[in-house]
């Protein structure tokens, strides 16, 4: 049997205005516009590795 995939929810709580660069654009790949956004993102290592860059900008949640 296939395992099912663990799935994150994200929400934007912070705005990346005055911050890097490059955490504004990281919002933006993870599919993040407006504060109080939320979206579900598979659990992998990319995805991982994209929420350590903005977790300061997001809340995280195990769905």
């Amino acid at each position: 049997m296939a395992e099912a995939k663990k799935t994150l929810r994200l929400t934007q709580v912070k705005s990346p205005i005055g911050r890097k660069p490059n955490q504004g654009r990281t919002l933006r790949a993870l599919g993040l516009h407006h504060i109080g956004d939320t979206v579900d993102q598979v659990d992998n290592e990319c995805v991982r590795g994209m929420i350590f860059t903005v977790k300061h900008l997001i809340t995280v949640e195990e769905i």
